[in-house]
């Protein structure tokens, strides 16, 4: 069995923080990542993070303001977003298994 659900998005003001989380049932603690898609573009990828905590990846949009972390004893995925930006604005999504189960999205909104 395999879920992700996704939470944490909100409408908040420009350099405000926000902290996302995925819970993914079934995840069996390898890649994981969170992508976003902002009105009017392509699906992005924002972090990505592998079997440790060492080997993540961050855009270079976000680099310096996001950091992506895991707790595997709560098959759970997090992003805390620094500073946010209006540009920032988009629905972020989770992913697995070299991306082929997606949550529902959660969406942040900043003014």
């Amino acid at each position: 069995h395999v879920q992700l659900v996704e939470s944490g998005g909100d409408s908040v003001q420009a350099g405000e923080s926000l902290r996302l989380s995925c819970v993914a049932s079934g995840w069996s603690h390898t890649n994981i990542a969170w992508f976003r898609q902002i009105p009017g573009k392509a699906r992005e990828g924002v972090a990505r993070i592998g079997s440790t905590s060492g080997t993540a990846f961050i855009a270079d949009s976000v680099k310096g303001r996001f950091t992506i972390s895991r707790d595997n004893a709560k098959n759970t995925v997090y992003l805390q977003m620094n500073n946010l930006r209006s540009e920032d604005t988009a629905l972020y999504y989770c992913a697995i298994d070299d991306w082929a189960y997606w949550g529902q999205g959660t969406q942040v909104t900043v003014s």
